[in-house]
């Protein structure tokens, strides 16, 4: 009995490890979906991305888009479209919005949505 527990417990364990290694990375289908960038200058840029990546991050990341550095909240997005904002040194800073609204997640949890809009919009405290 105990040997069949342990085997058991063995095969969840090991269906688990495959299912959180496998999710979130990649999708079977392609997604799409719309990205703008509003400039501190007010200047706007659109993008229309295609990708196999789940996560926003990691789409905009591999794409060119965005960069940052990783911090233990995910990824902290310093540049947009070429332009570097600092926080520290003049109040600016990205904020994420998904479908026009501020998005409740930051940009490494944030899953893709087929078909959304997701905007980087520069602002200052």
């Amino acid at each position: 009995m105990k040997k069949a527990l342990s085997i058991t417990f063995a095969c969840l364990m090991l269906c688990s490890l495959f299912f959180v290694v496998g999710c979130g990375k990649e999708s079977e289908t392609e997604l799409s979906f719309t990205f703008k960038v509003v400039h501190l200058d007010g200047t706007e840029k659109s993008f229309e991305v295609k990708t196999y990546k789940t996560m926003l991050g990691d789409a905009l990341t591999e794409k060119g888009y965005i960069s940052g550095y990783q911090s233990q909240y995910g990824l902290t997005v310093e540049t947009v479209d070429g332009e570097t904002l600092d926080w520290e040194t003049s109040g600016a800073y990205w904020a994420l919005y998904q479908n026009g609204e501020y998005s409740p997640t930051g940009v490494s949890l944030t899953k893709i949505e087929d078909g959304a809009t997701y905007t980087f919009k520069a602002e200052k405290m």
